[in-house]
């Protein structure tokens, strides 16, 4: 197949590229840098200092931050037990966890919110073995639930694809060498699967900090999100220079969070030995 004909191919693809990526992200740099007349203007930019969209933004850093911590602290070692039980078919583990993203993201906070409603089915079977009733709904608790339920699949899959390319004769080597399980770790499968680590971050933080469905419903519209804050911008208020303002400022914090995460998975893969 000749260059032209390639070129051709990938035609759609860069079609898609530009009307859905492109375009789009161009128009709120335009919104977010002029005002409704279209003058130029930072004052969109600089909304983000006020006391409640700054806030608004701390609370969904210390959110994104806990709920990845929890995911990473609880997908680890899933992994590793998934690792360690030697499953033929691999894919069947995918599936497994794949399958609760096919249900309707807003069918699946729904359900939680019956779960951990006043009169929901957990308080229900707390009061069937006397226990008191647990008020967790429209709390930031419940909120960390939603994201670490939603996901965590997504902290789970890449450390588990890392761990599978460890081969069995180096753990093999090592205790033949005198290394116990203790080392072992530290020194072969903690570097090894690194990346998967990082790869389970970013995917989790990035959408954990602009989320705000799961707030929205699970927060009662008590917890307000820096998401929630340039969702009302959007929709409800229609001021679309004042919710790309803030969309810009997000967007940089995600990248200078992937910055960080790539670099310091960098770092590590390139100083960190088997030995």
């Amino acid at each position: 197949m000749n260059k032209s004909k390639k070129q051709l191919l990938a035609g759609p693809y860069l079609i898609w590229i530009i009307g859905f990526i492109l375009l789009p992200l161009l128009m709120i740099v335009y919104y977010a840098f002029t005002e409704s007349d279209g003058s130029f203007t930072l004052e969109n930019i600089t909304a983000i200092t006020s006391h409640a969209n700054f806030s608004a933004l701390l609370l969904s850093l210390e959110l994104g931050v806990l709920c990845t911590v929890i995911c990473l602290v609880l997908a680890y070692p899933l992994a590793m037990i998934l690792n360690g039980m030697q499953i033929k078919n691999q894919s069947f583990v995918v599936f497994i966890f794949m399958l609760p993203m096919w249900m309707n993201f807003m069918l699946r906070l729904m359900a939680w919110k019956q779960l951990l409603a006043k009169n929901g089915v957990l308080n229900v079977f707390l009061s069937t073995l006397g226990l008191p009733n647990l008020s967790i709904m429209n709390t930031t608790m419940a909120v960390v639930l939603g994201m670490v339920y939603d996901f965590l699949p997504f902290m789970i899959l890449p450390i588990y694809n890392s761990m599978g390319r460890i081969r069995k004769d180096w753990i093999e080597a090592a205790k033949d060498l005198g290394a116990n399980n203790i080392t072992i770790f530290i020194k072969i499968i903690l570097p090894l699967t690194l990346s998967g680590v990082i790869s389970g971050i970013v995917m989790v933080f990035v959408p954990s900090l602009t989320s705000f469905a799961i707030s929205q419903i699970l927060g009662g519209g008590k917890v307000l999100l820096i998401g929630n804050v340039i969702e009302q911008d959007f929709i409800h208020g229609s001021q679309w220079h004042a919710g790309s303002g803030l969309s810009i400022v997000l967007m940089i914090f995600v990248l200078i969070s992937m910055a960080l995460t790539g670099l310091f998975g960098k770092d590590e893969e390139g100083g960190t030995a088997l030995w």
